[in-house]
């Protein structure tokens, strides 16, 4: 149909063993962080997981809350919840780019982290987002986290043996053939 967008949300995924994650929330607009906490331990519960909350001063201290949290702790994922509204200044832009940009890389090395951290121009538009009978973010970025939990479970065991390892014993320096490998 023409000007109607569909979106697919994937089905929530099962869990054989336990799972916990942490919520990390900047509650710098306590409103709109209390509706995102409520979707986001709404999804976690469905799918029979369980969750601790953190509250941090701003959007730029999740990515290192995080950081810490998979250091000192033992989640299976991460929630990142928080809301940047434009402002009067190029602020705005470095919280939003600078936390989106952490928490990017930290799943980069395979952290499984959903991001909730709304970045919007104004109040309305993250009422909307946050709105827990509708579109809240805080739910989706949970189910994100879920997602990565499971495929990180399914692929857990296939790290012993990657595809391009070569074998323990047999190390060749580029140029070289087995016969002119050097030993030990």
């Amino acid at each position: 149909m023409a000007g109607t967008i569909a979106h697919n949300i994937l089905k929530r995924p099962v869990f054989d063993k336990p799972i916990k994650l942490l919520i990390v929330v900047a509650p710098y607009y306590k409103d709109i962080s209390d509706d995102l906490v409520s979707g986001a331990t709404g999804e976690i519960e469905a799918a029979m997981g369980t969750w601790d909350l953190v509250e941090v001063p701003g959007a730029l201290e999740i990515p290192t809350t995080i950081a810490m949290a998979e250091r000192l702790s033992n989640y299976d994922g991460y929630v990142a919840l928080g809301c940047v509204i434009r402002g009067a200044t190029t602020h705005y832009e470095t919280v939003c780019n600078d936390s989106s940009r952490a928490l990017q890389l930290l799943g980069l090395q395979g952290h499984c982290i959903g991001n909730g951290i709304l970045t919007v121009e104004n109040m309305a538009q993250a009422e909307v987002r946050a709105n827990p009978d509708d579109m809240n973010k805080g739910g989706g970025a949970a189910a994100a986290a879920l997602h990565l939990i499971a495929l990180a479970r399914k692929w857990g065991g296939q790290r012993t043996a990657p595809g391009f390892k070569p074998d323990a014993e047999e190390i060749l320096l580029a140029g070289t053939t087995t016969e002119e490998t050097p030993t030990a």
